[in-house]
């Protein structure tokens, strides 16, 4: 009886640099918390000690961990590294980029963040507590104060959405929701300088404010099937309204 050994491939496995190495160590003592946020990091006369590395490999890591935006790095005599917190924003700019480079269309990412957007509202009805209740109804009742300012309004109405998410409970989802967000929120501005307070714009925001107010109404009564429902009509009537614009059709119409 014979036994079949897999076959034994070449490719080089790749040894990670010694730069590499000690920034992964620094970046696990931050998300782990052993480093606080704006703390400075020893000196680097004591992380070489610490590292068994020369000064050019300790700087090198740094540069690592500023380009993560997890340090950021003075120079000078008064100078040294800082300790920062990880924020989606750097996500966000990157998966921007990456979107840009692949030509990907916006309603790419319309329908990207319907994925993302309509389960959380069905899971902050499920969970929403009475605190959650009052932010909600608070971000509607703002909102509502602002419909004749069409600027101040959209930004009201893009808080909310990201209410929803927050509210949901899900720290993956929104941290992939930050990554779209960014990008929907450029394409509501856009939009906003283009038809703002125009009959159709009007028309649509209060569209926009109704469903924002009976989602919260199906949240309260924790029907978390019709609010998701709710939710991914609201998502895809606002995609079709701010796609109307011709002018911009890809994320690197808009952000390029």
């Amino acid at each position: 009886m014979s036994v079949e050994v897999g076959a034994v491939t070449n490719t080089p496995v790749r040894v990670p640099k010694m730069a590499e190495l000690v920034a992964a160590q620094l970046r696990r003592k931050i998300v782990r918390g052993e480093l606080t946020e704006g703390e400075a990091l020893p000196a680097e006369t004591a992380l070489m000690e610490e590292f068994a590395v020369s000064r050019p490999t300790l700087r090198e890591a740094f540069r690592v961990l500023e380009s993560e935006s997890l340090i950021s790095v003075r120079r000078g005599a008064r100078g040294g590294a800082r300790v920062q917190i990880p924020e989606g924003t750097v996500a966000a700019r990157y998966a921007g980029v990456v979107l840009e480079y692949r030509g990907t269309t916006l309603k790419d990412v319309y329908d990207a963040r319907t994925v993302i957007e309509a389960p959380c509202a069905g899971l902050l009805a499920e969970r929403r507590t009475d605190e959650d209740l009052e932010r909600l109804r608070a971000a509607v009742t703002e909102a509502e104060a602002l419909m004749d300012d069409p600027s101040a309004f959209i930004r009201a109405h893009m808080e909310f959405h990201a209410l929803v998410v927050e509210l949901a409970g899900n720290e993956t989802l929104s941290v992939l929701n930050g990554m779209v967000r960014h990008i929907i929120d450029q394409a509501n501005w856009s939009h906003v300088d283009l038809d703002a307070g125009s009959p159709e714009n009007v028309r649509a925001n209060r569209r926009g404010f109704r469903a924002h107010g009976a989602l919260v109404e199906l949240v309260a009564a924790r029907r978390a099937e019709a609010a998701e429902e709710l939710w991914r009509v609201h998502l895809q009537e606002a995609e079709d309204y701010l796609l109307q614009s011709r002018s911009m059709t890809t994320v690197l119409d808009l952000l390029g």
